[in-house]
């Protein structure tokens, strides 16, 4: 009888560690490389998406400069993960300044070019949006000013953002996909630290780039209507963004501009928040922000590329030239570009904007899946 007990529980034992490797395998592992600015906003909102998506496991939290500072940006991610009761996942920090630009050198470009809309952390006068909740400029990037989100109790991992996207595509070799939101600084600085780090990854995703955006009836449009092929994720790195693209990924899908200007949060996607089930729904509520659904979108188009309604193959790059075109995606069909490593790039053209907008709200009121 003592030995029927044993077995059953051996058997039961057995069985659950099957099932969990089964749902461990079942599950898309994903590192975000994102430029964390918030509280809540675009960027972190695309950040909640993952976690809340119940198929996916997030391996961790990049964190380079962008839309603000890197270490301002960490604080606002942690702060995320402690509302959304997510403080499992390690939160890296990256790249502080990108690789050859810096704010003296854009300013020098300016006065050549012309003004840029939009800078990130540069931007010393932010535009006049309707936007509310933004940290005064300042130029150093190692200040955090304290957020109304509060300050954050957990810290940061000591592992940097590139040594981290490194280790995980070595762990799981063929099984990362890295979503990259903002500039791509880490994954540039991770591909010359292992020259086997983007081959080693399942795929990339990246929000960035613009090729013919139809101008937007809101104020965010000026960033491209007079430059439709300037996008700021792009041009806050130029050298990083073409080091990236000229890695052998196994695959690359791109969401530009293009795609995004149909996409708007809504004051009324706000107010809804307030009504959710999610454990951060009061936080999206009260810090809230009308931007269009950039990083959203990016996000959405891994999780159900069914929403996608046009796209096409392209061979993609940036131009790093100090030229007025600085910063600017260039493209060629395929077959027909310099031949220099150029990647074959899946480019999402246009999407279905009301099925998109109906899963972004979905995953952000629901209640948080086991993990």
């Amino acid at each position: 009888m003592i030995r029927r007990v044993a077995f059953t529980l051996l058997a039961l034992t057995l069985l659950a560690g099957v099932c969990a490797a089964q749902d461990g395998a079942a599950r898309r592992k994903v590192i975000i490389d994102q430029d964390a600015f918030g509280p809540a906003g675009s960027n972190l909102q695309a950040i909640l998406m993952l976690l809340q998506a119940s198929d996916v496991e997030v391996l961790g939290i990049t964190i380079p400069s962008g839309d603000g500072w890197r270490d301002e940006e960490v604080s606002h991610t942690l702060r995320l993960l402690e509302i959304a009761r997510r403080t499992e996942v390690p939160v890296h920090p990256g790249a502080v300044y990108p690789l050859v630009d810096t704010q003296q050198r854009t300013k020098v470009w300016e006065q050549l070019y012309g003004k840029l809309f939009y800078k990130g952390a540069w931007t010393e006068s932010w535009p006049a949006e309707g936007t509310v909740r933004r940290s005064p400029y300042h130029a150093d990037p190692f200040l955090v000013p304290p957020s109304p989100a509060g300050t954050p109790k957990i810290k940061a991992s000591p592992e940097t953002a590139a040594a981290f996207l490194v280790r995980a595509v070595h762990e799981f070799p063929g099984q990362v996909t890295i979503i990259a939101a903002g500039p791509l600084t880490d994954l540039a600085l991770a591909a010359r630290l292992d020259p086997q780090f983007a081959a080693l990854a399942r795929e990339l995703v990246f929000m960035g780039g613009s090729y013919n955006p139809v101008a937007a009836d809101n104020a965010f449009a000026a960033e491209y209507v007079n430059a439709p092929r300037l996008e700021f994720n792009m041009r806050f790195d130029p050298e990083a963004a073409s080091i990236v693209l000229h890695e052998p990924w196994k695959k690359i899908t791109q969401v530009p501009i293009d795609p995004t200007t149909r996409t708007f949060f809504k004051p009324e996607y706000i107010r809804q928040l307030a009504q959710g089930h999610a454990p951060f729904d009061a936080y999206l509520a009260e810090f809230g922000q009308s931007y269009p659904m950039w990083d959203e979108l990016a996000v959405a188009v891994w999780l159900d590329d069914s929403i996608v309604t046009r796209s096409a193959t392209l061979l993609v790059d940036v131009d790093t030239s100090f030229t007025a075109g600085y910063g600017n995606t260039l493209s060629w069909s395929v077959g027909a570009g310099p031949g220099m490593g150029e990647s074959a790039v899946l480019v999402v053209q246009d999407v279905d904007v009301p099925t998109f907008e109906r899963m972004t709200l979905d995953l952000l009121t629901r209640p948080t899946p086991a993990h």
